[in-house]
């Protein structure tokens, strides 16, 4: 017998979540009016989602809520006061991402199941061991990671892995993804994603006019990926290790959830039964999975590969034709919401009831290991005619609107007795109310919560405690080429340097030393700071390539880190890494907690998020921190490779533009050593004449962030800055075409 798996349904309404646990599901996840991913479902209110857990676990299933949205300090303060109700009413787990509301519900809410969102961009065991650390129950690592990652992760880590094996794929990693915040103000860490990615984009080699087109006319869906569909895939999936099998789907309708959980359900269960060797899916069944939704077919995801152009739609999504296919489509849909949307679910119960003259009566009712016992007035010596056991039984197996049925009820009597109809009528509603009182108890928690005070004015404090000094600054650089010219600034204090592209990920350990004693000497021998900036990512084949070079690396002179993920926090953490490392701006600290959470784990400085406004970064705390001033910001970080996608993969680094329907051409950098792309917002980012906020926030440094730039941009822009900071403060001209980024407008 193989372990269990559970099955995960989406549920963005109550209807979807009754329609899921109908289908089979063992769990659903499904979010409140506040914090969670999905902003535009149908979320439940308070009341509501109470009683939708008390429905789960009256039909053995368990609730998650999904509090897996960025947190500002404001609504930090609001999230005991909203999360309570559920606790008290027994719900299972939360979802989350910030570290902040982590913490918060770590301390608040004892026995509360704590589970890692997806858009922590967990990528490996480092990662995992991390937040088993701080509490967590299960993780949800990355959707791009392979069988093997995974597989990794269970042997390195006991902890529940739960990991998608259906529906819409992100082309970003998640948490990583700011294109709908920079382009729209809509956030997709704070649950508004407008999904962008959706939309058509031609691919050019340059950014000038008259570049070479890369991409094929009718194939502009470049960055939409395929639906995932791993139905076939059980058998390796469970051998993975995998613990819950996710089900994406919350912003569809409950005929969708109900008709994939029904198939899934359908094909655990026979391999879990029959064995590999029995395991077959089914024609039928795949083509219902392809009706219910798909765009422009399934794809098995990352499971066995890196990325490909089979992953991606390229052509506009249309789940079914006219004609036949959207009349079946119709007719399925019909078929599920008769037997699972509309059809109310019932629990079998067993029961006995023994009628005695001489003695109470006594009602017995058993739902699976739970069993509740009533008892009522002695039966009455009959005045005519005795009550038969067919009158008897046609009373108590009614059980109406209840959640239950009756799989088997035993009568007995003692002889000829007459009870009163209402005399049955009120024995059986007390059993039942019993009944559903026990097993909605279980979960039941008291009022445990455990305040965790939180002091408002620590960072205010701070700010003024800040002084007048100005700022120091620093520049994070790309590329090799950028070096030199930065070296022959005095005013720059530290130098961050991008691993991969100045280390090389060499494997002659002689010769990464070589390079790497050179650059920190470079930059000492200039009087300045030389900070190794680790990678976007920081998956397995990255983990063990720093594995062998860290011995290196932690002594070759550099004075930091710049940390950009979890798992980087993690792997520092195993080596007992006692030097100086800063959280880089993916490294999300929207509020006071989650930079609390950080610095009980190491964290040196902290860089300020990208999307917090002016207001909410002085509520936040900005005192010594850096803030990012200038550079491309990145828009995406992906595991597919739009170069791969389009056939022009040559396995070399580079960048290639996308053009939107405005004509603005994003560019794509790929970072072949780990292969990844990076989208860059193609306006940079420009605060260096936004003199009234720099006043007002004081940051400890100011960061020059180069990516793309050539020589006579990247010079301009140092000039730039270090005029501001001779002038002591004056506004500097603003370099060519840019933006604000969140400073003065914000996201939702």
């Amino acid at each position: 017998m193989k372990k269990r798996v559970e099955l995960l349904a989406p549920a963005g309404s109550v209807e979807s979540l009754r329609a899921g646990i109908a289908a089979g599901a063992d769990a659903v996840y499904i979010g409140g009016q506040m914090f969670g991913a999905r902003a535009y479902a149908d979320n439940p209110n308070q009341e509501d989602l109470c009683r939708a857990i008390d429905f789960a676990h009256l039909h053995g299933a368990r609730l998650y809520l999904t509090v897996n949205t960025l947190v500002k300090d404001q609504e930090l303060e609001r999230l005991p006061e909203f999360l309570e109700p559920f606790y008290r009413q027994g719900l299972d787990g939360v979802i989350v991402q910030d570290l902040g509301v982590w913490e918060r519900i770590r301390r608040e809410f004892p026995g509360l199941e704590l589970h890692a969102s997806t858009q922590m961009t967990l990528l490996g065991a480092p990662g995992a061991a991390l937040l088993k650390e701080l509490g967590a129950a299960r993780i949800v690592p990355a959707r791009e990671l392979s069988l093997e990652e995974i597989g990794q992760i269970k042997k390195e880590v006991d902890i529940e892995v739960e990991t998608f094996v259906h529906g819409a794929l992100c082309y970003c990693y998640s948490g990583q993804c700011l294109f709908s915040s920079l382009l729209g103000g809509r956030s997709g860490n704070r649950g508004r994603c407008a999904q962008p990615c959706r939309l058509p984009y031609r691919a050019y080699d340059k950014r000038e006019t008259g570049g070479r087109a890369l991409s094929r006319k009718g194939e502009e869906y470049l960055l939409s990926p395929r639906d995932l569909c791993t139905v076939e895939m059980i058998p390796e999936l469970i051998g993975a290790g995998i613990d819950s099998f996710k089900i994406e789907g919350r912003m569809k309708r409950p005929e969708y959830t109900a008709g994939v959980v029904q198939i899934y359900r359908k094909y655990v269960d026979r391999y879990l039964q029959y064995g590999r060797e029995g395991f077959r899916v089914k024609a039928e069944d795949l083509e219902q999975l392809q009706l219910l939704y798909n765009r422009g077919g399934f794809t098995r995801g990352y499971y066995e590969q890196k990325n490909g152009r089979d992953m991606i739609s390229l052509v506009r999504p249309n789940h079914f034709e006219e004609g036949s296919g959207k009349r079946r489509y119709e007719e399925l849909l019909a078929q599920l919401k008769k037997e699972y949307v509309d059809q109310e679910k019932k629990e079998k119960i067993q029961g006995s009831l023994r009628i005695s003259k001489e003695r109470p009566n006594v009602f017995q009712i058993k739902w699976k290991d739970i069993q509740v016992e009533v008892t009522g007035e002695p039966a009455q010596e009959p005045q005519n005619q005795p009550m038969g056991e067919a009158q008897i039984r046609r009373q108590m197996e009614k059980t109406g609107n209840t959640p239950f049925v009756w799989e088997k009820l035993s009568i007995e009597t003692e002889g000829p007795v007459f009870v009163p109809v209402q005399s049955l009528n009120g024995l059986r509603r007390q059993g039942l109310l019993e009944l559903e009182e026990r097993i909605c108890g279980l979960g039941r928690r008291m009022s445990e919560k455990k305040p965790y005070p939180v002091s408002t004015g620590e960072m205010q404090a701070e700010q003024v405690a800040a002084g007048e000094n100005l700022p120091l600054l620093r520049v994070q650089l790309e590329e090799p080429w950028m070096l030199e010219p930065v070296l022959k600034e005095p005013l720059v204090e530290g130098i961050y340097i991008e691993a991969e592209q100045f280390l090389g990920q060499k494997e002659d350990g002689k010769f990464l030393e070589e390079i790497a004693r050179e650059l920190t000497w470079r930059c000492h021998e200039a009087g300045k700071a030389c900070i190794l900036a680790l990678p976007d990512i920081f998956r397995l084949g990255e983990r063990r390539w720093y594995e062998n070079a860290y011995p290196i690396l932690a002594t070759a002179g550099f004075d930091g880190m710049l940390v950009k993920n979890l798992d980087e926090v993690g792997f520092l953490r195993s080596h007992r890494y006692q030097g100086l490392w800063i959280a880089d701006a993916g490294l999300y600290t929207f509020n006071r907690q989650a930079r609390r959470t950080l610095e009980g784990l190491g964290a040196s400085g902290f860089t300020l998020p990208y999307e917090l406004r002016e207001r909410e970064l002085l509520e936040r705390g900005t005192a010594g921190e850096e803030l990012v001033v200038y550079g491309h910001q990145p828009m995406m970080i992906t595991a597919n490779c739009v170069a791969k996608t389009l056939g022009q993969c040559k396995g070399k680094p580079g960048v290639l533009y996308l053009e939107d329907r405005l004509q603005n051409k994003l560019p794509v950098k790929r970072f072949c050593g780990s292969c990844h792309n990076v989208i860059y917002n193609p306006k940079p980012l420009y605060l260096l004449d936004c003199s009234q906020e720099l006043s007002r926030l004081r940051p400890g440094s100011l960061r020059l962030r180069f990516t793309i730039e050539k020589r006579e941009e990247l010079l301009g822009i140092l000039s730039a800055a270090v005029g501001i900071l001779k002038q002591g403060g004056m506004p500097s001209k603003a370099w060519g075409d840019f933006t604000r980024g969140h400073m003065r407008r914000g996201v939702e």
